[in-house]
């Protein structure tokens, strides 16, 4: 691609791949573990980083190359990571910055699974995650943060409890504290939020939700902004010792010193890379992000307003409602739109809640989100079902919560599905 400065609606379309003449005009799938070199010093040259390239698909390859490009560009940071998926991106990000001994500072209303893996699964390796209030004024938040904090996390939108992100907030308080402000942007995407341009130093995607948009592949995505200041910082000492296992390389005088420290350790000793086949589809699939983000967005905004008026229903979470507590917020941060995705309180108990989403007959019950169909979960009964009630009402998960993920199929055609099955409970 030729122009950088397109806007993002051709960034979609075109970024990442730039076909040389007499090249497949799509990026093909690179089926392939390894790569041959006839020069035993540029392959030399691969393995000490002196050189750009491929020689093994644990670290890179070629598919998953243009995909990380393209997502790069999207949020304009300087080199994407892809990996297997969501969640794997979010554990690299950790073990690229923390060791036994750190801490992490992150909101509460977050991803399930993101929560257990904050909350139990990093403890098992040292590091402890402190947790906050994603409401709460700065004077809450900032006690959190001592010498020992790698980042400060959070997610633009939050899944499922739909708290939309204070980055002004967040962004002074670690600018403050000379702290890393990591941003899980999944379902706002870049079409309708690009959290580098408001204070975030890194970005993480679960690619398996609207990049894709289709269910069809796993997936996520790290992208480094490249502008938080490494080198000499003693908050982060692991960037600015040499690393024995590349001959003595110093991650903080290199262009991209988280981007390249998470590849070269992580990802070599993970092996959590996304596949070639998985970044292929998303490819295709993120191609029309800029269209579907929107479409997603006109219909959800029909069905909130249409779904706050119900007797059936007790409250709604959709930002783009005026009632809403974080309309403000969507108003400043996401001005093109809050997404597909809400949550909704139905009068009655977990039951009730059963017999509206059996009774669906479009919308169907799914682990997934941010698909071009429209779906439905019981979070406290599925996947925050490992928290205590403790956590669940730290979470913001009452027990009443559908989380819809509205697709975008006709609006009039999934209100009268609800309708329907709201007549069930």
């Amino acid at each position: 691609m030729k122009d950088e400065n397109c806007k993002i609606d051709t960034l979609c379309v075109q970024a990442g791949w730039d076909p040389q003449t007499g090249e497949s005009r799509i990026p093909p799938i690179v089926q392939s573990t390894t790569f041959f070199y006839g020069n035993s010093q540029v392959m030399a040259d691969l393995f000490d980083l002196k050189r750009e390239g491929f020689f093994y698909s644990r670290l890179a390859n070629p598919t998953v190359d243009v995909l990380e490009k393209k997502v790069a560009a999207l949020e304009g940071g300087v080199c994407g990571i892809g990996c297997a998926s969501g969640m794997s991106a979010i554990l690299l990000t950790a073990m690229t910055l923390c060791e036994a001994g750190d801490n992490i500072v992150t909101a509460g209303e977050i991803y399930g699974g993101t929560f257990n893996l904050f909350s139990t699964t990093l403890k098992k390796f040292g590091i402890e995650a402190r947790f906050f209030d994603a409401d709460a004024p700065a004077s809450k938040i900032e006690p959190l943060i001592d010498e020992r904090t790698k980042f400060v996390f959070a997610e633009t939108v939050s899944n499922p409890t739909i708290v939309v992100l204070d980055f002004g907030k967040l962004a002074a308080i670690c600018k403050k504290h000379g702290v890393l402000f990591i941003v899980d942007n999944t379902l706002a995407t870049p079409i309708l939020c690009r959290p580098l341009t408001l204070g975030a130093d890194i970005v993480i995607h679960s690619t398996s939700k609207y990049m894709d948009g289709h269910a069809a592949a796993l997936g996520g995505m790290i992208v480094d902004g490249g502008k938080f200041a490494f080198k000499g910082n003693k908050r982060y000492p692991a960037f600015n010792t040499p690393d024995e296992s590349y001959h003595g390389l110093v991650y903080a005088e290199t262009a991209a010193p988280f981007g390249v420290k998470c590849r070269a350790q992580m990802m070599r000793d993970t092996g959590a890379i996304m596949s070639p086949e998985n970044a292929f589809l998303t490819i295709l699939g993120s191609d029309t992000l800029a269209l579907r983000m929107e479409r997603h967005s006109r219909n959800a905004e029909k069905i909130a307003a249409h779904l706050a008026t119900h007797p059936k229903i007790e409250w709604v979470r959709y930002a783009a409602l005026p009632s809403d507590p974080h309309h403000a917020l969507a108003q400043k941060y996401l001005p093109k739109g809050t997404g597909g995705m809400m949550s909704f309180g139905i009068r009655g108990d977990v039951k009730a809640c059963a017999r509206f989403m059996e009774s669906l007959q479009i919308a169907t019950q799914e682990t997934h989100v941010a698909d071009v169909r429209s779906c439905v979960l019981h979070p406290a009964s599925t996947t925050h079902r490992q928290l205590t009630e403790e956590q669940l009402q730290k979470a913001g998960i009452a027990p009443n919560l559908v989380r819809l993920s509205v697709g975008i199929e006709d609006a009039d055609d999934l209100i009268a599905d609800l309708d329907r099955a709201l007549q069930a409970v």
